[in-house]
């Protein structure tokens, strides 16, 4: 499946560890499997995927951004945001908690699955990253995707690493101007 406007989501199963204060010891963390439908049932959610956690735009910029302006789309009628990487939910969740992350929630796509499914899963060898996510975001409407933005110049081994129609500030002005979510596909 190729992501696109008036499609649903993938139906995956997500291999996450959540806290469990019942758990002693320095790792109080549980394996909890988390489905599509646990993320995205009956709710409206921006999901944006980034090449890696800990890299630079994604920690620098998209992640943080997204967290500040939280607020600003819950005003806006959406009831979460997720970030998905490629990466294990080991990583994500140091990331997250580096990072201060209260407000978007982390999702690992360890396997890709999600991500090709998608079709966004490009090879990034050329910076020693393997298969990872390309860069997108996407307004989903109880498993619908009624929002679309990609970054330009999707290919394997791609030496930019373009940042425009994924940013939060693009996300939210095009939800500002299609309320209620009208079906459009951006960049």
């Amino acid at each position: 499946m190729m992501a696109t406007v008036g499609k649903n989501v993938p139906n995956v199963v997500f291999k996450t560890r959540v806290r469990d204060e019942s758990i002693e010891g320095p790792n109080p963390f549980r394996w909890e499997d988390k489905t599509t439908a646990d993320y995205f049932a009956g709710k409206r959610v921006v999901l944006f995927s980034l090449p890696g956690a800990f890299t630079p735009t994604c920690s620098t910029y998209q992640l943080p951004n997204y967290e500040k302006m939280f607020g600003e789309f819950q005003a806006e009628g959406i009831d979460a945001i997720y970030c998905l990487s490629v990466n294990d939910a080991f990583v994500m969740n140091k990331w997250g908690e580096s990072q201060g992350v209260k407000n978007v929630g982390l999702i690992p796509d360890g396997s890709g699955e999600f991500t090709r499914k998608m079709g966004m899963l490009v090879k990034k060898d050329n910076v020693g990253f393997g298969m990872r996510s390309w860069r997108y975001a996407t307004v989903v409407d109880d498993g619908e995707i009624v929002g679309w933005f990609e970054e330009a110049g999707f290919q394997d081994d791609i030496e930019s690493d373009p940042y425009e129609f994924s940013a939060p500030e693009y996300v939210l002005a095009w939800i500002q101007d299609n309320k209620p979510f009208a079906k459009e596909k951006v960049a």
